[in-house]
């Protein structure tokens, strides 16, 4: 993880030059005072989503731990949501779209599913299975098979067109 921190400066230097050029682009399209007016509008946008996205991130995490169930679903929608509103609320067009992106529901869950994924391989299976709860796997009834190879990172699956059932990994 350390060797790609040395890489942020660089990545931000490249998003300051994109933002500019989009900007100047935008600029020539439709006029400079335009172009800041929308700027200035879509930072004010972020920063009013910003708010109502931390709430419903708190009230989601509150009432999944009151109510005893996981609450990595609703932790990992929020960030994404907060996520979404930050970028909004950064000055420039390119990250107000990719914040708009984050906001939109089929992308918002995308996102979401992904950062779960990321959070599933870094902690270890219980964490995993306390945060977001138990995983479901498909089981296969039948001759046994020799299981696939998996990755490294990744949890063997053995998939059937059978239903889905709940069930728990135990690491040895």
């Amino acid at each position: 993880m350390r060797r790609g921190l040395r890489f942020v400066p660089l990545a931000l230097l490249g998003a300051v030059a994109i933002e500019l050029a989009v900007f100047v682009l935008v600029g020539r399209a439709v006029g400079f005072g335009v172009a800041v007016l929308l700027v200035f509008a879509v930072s004010l946008l972020g920063l009013v989503l910003l708010r109502r996205e931390g709430m419903r991130a708190w009230r989601g995490f509150r009432a999944a731990a009151q109510a005893g169930q996981p609450p990595g679903r609703q932790v990992t929608d929020g960030l994404v949501g907060l996520l979404g509103s930050l970028l909004l609320a950064v000055p420039g067009l390119v990250s107000g779209v990719a914040g708009l992106l984050l906001l939109v529901p089929p992308v918002r869950a995308l996102a979401r599913a992904g950062v779960q994924r990321g959070a599933e391989r870094r902690v270890s299976s219980m964490v995993a299975g306390d945060l977001f709860g138990p995983r479901r796997v498909r089981v296969r009834r039948g001759e046994p098979q020799p299981p696939p190879r998996p990755t490294p990172d990744e949890q063997p699956v053995l998939v059937d067109e059978g239903r889905a059932i709940e069930g728990e990994i135990v690491e040895r």
